[in-house]
């Protein structure tokens, strides 16, 4: 709820109380974005080397909520933003003053800074509750991810209604005031479960395994590979038994790496490795492509918080009598999509695919992301004729060159598009988030998480490089596709071209799924032996 209810109407703030354009503040807001979702792969690097994953999230919730408060004070004190302006052009009120952006921006990157530590660690702390030695806990882990996302957008879903509504009606130093105090709220909440978790104690800097794996292996590139596992390093089982985790037996991806493990006479840890190091070193590895292929999508997403929220405010918003609909409300929709989707999915979709596949998850979690790309590329196309159909409005109406005038035409009418977001982020977000939390080694399971939140920052930051790069060539070209007047834009030609790279990242995609092996580990857990099948059975009776 904190979360969203900055990001999800932040655009119309920097637009209509920081005098920002539409391509300055949009990509303003995707650049923050892009950061909030960079930041977890530093919290989990704090996590998994130094402080445990309990002790970086309740710092890092110190964290976010002192940004969060300073972020109420920036919005309610009128010193600290410029003053109100009526002009139809944002551009032409007075802008913010240097002192006043600095505490502004300031206080939205201290929040990301906590979100980095936050982010990368509270749904590994969720999923590290299961113990996946008892058969019924196992089975449940699978539907961890469905239900951890379907309370995620319930608070998201009061943030894109009640909040947005609250900031753009009644203030919006309540509305950040109040997912303030709602966040320290949920920090007191988990405080109390402390006695109850499950902790786990960190096991060393990922960064420096992988880097000691990568260098020996280049060291000792001109020796010969092993011919057996004699030849290989490996700690004896009992040290793995002391510590909590397990050895991992060697495999044929990535066999360069294998040499890092093999005893050539030297046993410093730059140059000689165990076995496990250099497999949970290509488990991470050998995701990457797939963390890659999810940019694309994830580019997508930030469009919802910026040009699809830019598209409402041209529209006529009003419901009945007086009262019109945030068009930050519209998020909502997405809202609504997921959390229908995801039960639908949990309950209906992975039931019946199981009895054809045979697998515990209905399809593999690659299988699902693949499913989200392709709602991704469907919901740009609906976005595309959309937009086509709202400029052809304006121009009907003579109101193409007429800058804050409401359009006759219903704001529902991008509901479609939102919609659809919303059934590709069930597939493709929960898939990525389980994907990257499963597919990575124990003792690296925040980093694995925060690949996920890697793929959305990066997407925001690829959406702020192309919106640039678009807004810029086109304009020298002619008629630019992106201005502060949407009337006047080509909007629906940038859909187009989302669409056209969504689809192209879709066949890269398919080869990522052709190639990639899932680890070892992960497969024989999903193996079900009868007492899984008897609690799989009984589930399905419920």
């Amino acid at each position: 709820m904190a979360y969203y209810g900055i990001s999800s109407n932040l655009v119309i703030y920097m637009t209509t109380k920081l005098h920002q354009g539409t391509v300055k503040s949009s990509n303003n807001v995707t650049n923050w974005v892009g950061t909030v979702y960079l930041t977890p792969i530093l919290g989990a690097y704090v996590a998994d080397a130094h402080l445990g994953r309990y002790r970086t999230f309740v710092i890092s919730s110190t964290i976010y909520f002192l940004g969060m408060l300073v972020l109420t004070l920036s919005v309610s004190i009128p010193g600290l933003k410029p003053p109100e302006c009526s002009m139809a052009n944002a551009e032409d009120c007075e802008k913010a003053s240097v002192l006043q952006l600095a505490v502004f921006f300031g206080a939205l990157y201290t929040l990301a800074i906590g979100t980095g530590g936050t982010k990368a660690n509270i749904s590994t702390i969720g999923a590290d509750q299961f113990d996946e030695t008892d058969p019924k806990e196992k089975i449940q882990k699978m539907s961890f991810f469905n239900w951890w996302m379907f309370s995620i957008f319930f608070g998201t879903l009061f943030a894109n209604t009640v909040l947005v509504y609250v900031q753009d009606n009644v203030g919006w130093g309540w509305g950040y005031g109040i997912p303030t105090l709602g966040l320290a709220i949920s920090i007191f909440v988990f405080l109390l479960g402390t006695p109850f978790y499950r902790h786990k104690l960190p096991t060393g800097s990922p960064f420096i395994k992988m880097t000691r794996v990568i260098v020996a292996s280049f060291r000792k590139a001109n020796a010969p590979m092993a011919r057996d596992h004699t030849q290989l390093h490996e700690l004896p089982s009992m040290e793995y038994e002391r510590k909590g985790t397990f050895p991992i037996q060697s495999t044929k991806s990535l066999r360069f790496l294998d040499r890092a493990s093999l005893k050539t006479g030297t046993t410093d840890q730059w140059n000689l490795c165990t076995i496990t190091e250099v497999e949970e070193t290509k488990q991470m590895l050998n995701i990457f492509p797939a963390m890659f292929a999810t940019f694309v999508p994830s580019a997508m997403v930030a469009q919802v918080n910026t040009l699809f929220v830019k598209q409402g405010t041209t529209l006529n918003a009003r419901i009945a009598g007086n009262f019109s609909i945030p068009p930050a409300s519209l998020s909502a929709f997405v809202t609504v999509s997921i959390l229908v989707s995801i039960v639908l999915y949990d309950r209906v979709f992975v039931k019946i695919t199981r009895k054809f596949t045979g697998n515990p998850r209905g399809i593999t979690l690659l299988q699902r992301m693949g499913i989200g790309i392709v709602f991704h590329i469907l919901l740009m196309t609906v976005a595309c004729f959309t937009e086509r159909y709202r400029l052809k409005v304006a121009a009907d109406h003579g109101l193409i060159n007429q800058k804050g005038v409401k359009l006759p035409l219903t704001i529902f009418v991008l509901l479609p598009q939102f919609v659809l977001m919303g059934v590709a982020d069930a597939f493709l977000e929960v898939a990525k988030l389980e994907f990257f939390y499963d597919q990575a080694p124990e003792s690296m399971k925040s980093l694995g998480t925060s690949y996920s939140l890697t793929s959305l920052g990066m997407g925001n930051f690829l959406s702020s490089f192309l919106l640039s790069t678009v807004s810029n060539i086109t304009k020298e070209r002619g008629r630019g596709w992106i201005l502060n007047n949407l009337n006047e834009s080509m909007l629906d030609y940038y859909y187009l071209f989302f669409a056209l790279l969504n689809f192209f990242n879709f066949v890269s995609f398919l080869v990522v799924i052709k190639f990639y092996v899932y680890r070892a580990e992960v497969i024989h857990s999903l193996d079900v032996n009868e007492e899984e099948v008897k609690v799989m059975v009984s589930r399905s009776k419920e």
